[in-house]
């Protein structure tokens, strides 16, 4: 097997290493970017010559030798080149028995257990219930979900979980914006109490026809409107928090009914997108803890008071980091006060190895606070805590260039909206293709086609986004790559229910390069979770399709031939390996397009 192989090579160095004095060796393979170099390639040479006193070039000679001498009968040859690589090419039989094993997998290949036994808690999405998710709220469920899914795979068992920051005075604006503007009739008074005792006198979403987020979102707009116009609006709005905050039965009740209708319109959205949570940790439920947490650092000195009673962090000296507030003067708490009990009761619930954040960058110095603070207050290391960033989503502008969004300039794009457009312009060309209009396949391949579209790119950069783009069938898109699992597939159906006999290693060599390129999956597997991206994922299902569909260009797979059986088990094992990865992306494959 491929695995026990690599393992058996990097044992072989590691010992020859050892042995001329290099003390705990890291011994590393890493695939070839051509065939010409073999299948990996080993820098050793490089990285200790100045442990072993020689030049690389001739450390890579004698370690060539070594390994051809090892009695490694997977292995063809082993070739060092300058400056001192050593290039190892694998025998015939070593690409037959990876292609066996997919197909022995399946389902499970690419499980590769580098995080077995390991516990994690990825935060993600987290919106604000205030307004309808948009295309940056997208990137961070993608990339959340898609780490939660990788993780998985890499043997870790994961929590998904998000904050609901759901009071203060933007769910209050929510709040007096629809009893203001969502009442069934101008005489109906605004007023908490009279919405308690009459709830049927203010519309619903389904009576105006328009789905729950939208509806809260123009219950913030509307309150937001009224919050800066109307001094009479924002003393009242204000109120609501007070009376919230001291527990007022009818405030509470109001706050209840739309956050109710928001939590509906999320879930309709992450339903969509099947995407989930494990736990939704909800901010009034936790944020007073934090001002206990302030207590425990002023009495480890790790907090000060300043002269006029607020609470800093001492951050500088030990961290580099400057420093922060942590409670007001006037005793009121803020978000890195509430998320050090959060981030407490978190490691206390699950006992967790690994805390996540998927979190754009604006938050990347409140976030390196946050884990600060939480080591000086014995909460968990500062290497337990990982903020992982995205870029920002942006449109496409005039001259092809990124266009950041805007709420002002009412340029913000919502989730629902991108992919109704995308599944659109499928079914328009299904009807130019004389195809019929299946919705389901459609929303399916729309879908598929969005995540690609945001995945395909490291998670760091910003990106825009383009429908035609996302929708090519010959181009980089999730579109091309679920053709090219839907041309498996057919090529499958019509090989029917045919017993795959042993093949033999003359065989082999026919369709070289495509399995060569089958070699690397777990490989890139391991390289996502080290990086927490998936972004790898989704190149290399870009290469293995473009790898399968040329040699689908210049060679039939059913043709009768003596290498028939293995060319119907090559192209099986490219399906098993796309379906596979597409699954880490959360993308669905269809049978037909």
């Amino acid at each position: 097997m491929l695995h026990t192989l690599k393992i058996e090579i990097t044992s072989q160095v590691a010992s020859w290493l050892t042995e001329r004095g290099v003390e705990q060796p890291v011994v590393e393979l890493e695939r070839t970017a051509d065939a010409k170099f073999g299948e990996y390639s080993l820098n050793v040479a490089m990285r200790y010559a100045k442990d072993l006193q020689l030049a690389p070039v001739a450390i890579a000679q004698e370690l060539a030798e070594h390994l051809r001498g090892a009695g490694l009968t997977e292995i063809d040859r082993v070739e060092f080149v300058p400056p001192g690589f050593v290039n190892v090419y694998f025998s015939e039989l070593v690409f037959i028995e990876h292609v066996e094993h997919i197909l022995a997998q399946g389902d499970n290949f690419g499980q590769i257990g580098a995080h077995h036994g390991e516990k994690w808690v990825i935060e993600h999405t987290s919106p604000n219930p205030n307004k309808a998710m948009h295309l940056g709220h997208l990137r961070n469920n993608l990339v959340g979900m898609g780490l939660v899914r990788l993780l998985n795979l890499s043997g870790a068992e994961v929590v998904s979980d998000c904050v609901y920051n759901d009071r203060g005075i933007a769910i209050a604006k929510v709040m007096y914006g629809f009893l203001l503007h969502m009442r069934k009739s101008a005489q109906t008074p605004v007023d908490v109490g009279h919405f308690t005792a009459h709830p049927h006198e203010w519309c619903t979403p389904e009576e105006l026809g328009i789905k729950a987020d939208i509806f809260v979102t123009q219950c913030y707009v509307h309150g937001e409107e009224s919050f800066k116009m109307n001094p009479e609006a924002e003393q009242v709005t204000r109120q609501m928090v007070i009376d919230w905050e001291a527990k007022d039965e009818n405030v509470w009740q109001l706050w209840q009914h739309v956050l109710d209708i928001a939590y509906t319109g999320i879930d309709r959205t992450l339903d969509r997108l099947n995407s989930h949570w494990d736990k939704v940790w909800r901010e009034h439920e936790h944020y007073q803890k934090g001002k206990e947490y302030v207590a425990q650092g002023l009495e480890k000195a790790v907090f000060e008071k300043t002269e006029d009673g607020a609470v800093i962090t001492k951050l500088e000296a030990d961290y580099g980091i400057s420093d922060t507030v942590v409670l007001k003067r006037d005793g009121t708490a803020l978000y890195i006060t509430q998320d050090l009990a959060l981030t407490d009761l978190k490691k206390k619930t699950y006992g967790a190895d690994k805390l996540v954040w998927v979190v754009g960058p604006d938050q990347s110095l409140a976030l390196k606070q946050l884990f600060a603070v939480c080591e000086q207050l014995g909460i968990g290391k500062v290497n337990d805590f990982t903020h992982v960033t995205y870029g920002y989503v942006g449109l496409k502008g005039e001259d092809g260039g990124f266009q950041k969004m805007s709420s002002r300039a009412g340029t913000v794009v919502l989730i629902d909206d991108v992919i109704d457009g995308v599944r659109d312009t499928i079914l328009k060309r299904f009807a130019v293709d004389g195809k019929e209009a299946d919705l389901d396949t459609a929303e399916t391949l729309a879908l598929g086609a969005v995540k690609f579209a945001f995945l395909k790119s490291d998670r760091t950069q910003d990106m825009t986004f383009d429908v035609e783009q996302s929708v090519d069938i010959q181009g980089d898109s999730g579109m091309y790559v679920l053709y090219t699992f839907v041309r498996t597939q057919s090529i499958l159906r019509k090989a029917g229910e045919r017993t795959l006999s042993k093949f033999t290693p003359t065989e082999a060599s026919i369709e070289h390069p495509l399995v060569r390129t089958l070699l690397y999956f777990e490989d890139v597997v391991k390289k996502s979770a080290d990086d927490l991206s998936v972004h790898h994922i989704a190149q290399y299902m870009l290469a293995l399709s473009s790898e399968f569909n040329s040699w689908y260009a210049r060679d039939m797979v059913l043709d009768d031939s003596v290498s028939e059986e293995y060319k119907i088990a090559i192209t099986k094992a490219v399906g098993v390996t796309l379906q596979n990865g597409l699954r880490i992306l959360g993308i669905e494959t269809v049978d037909k397009m």
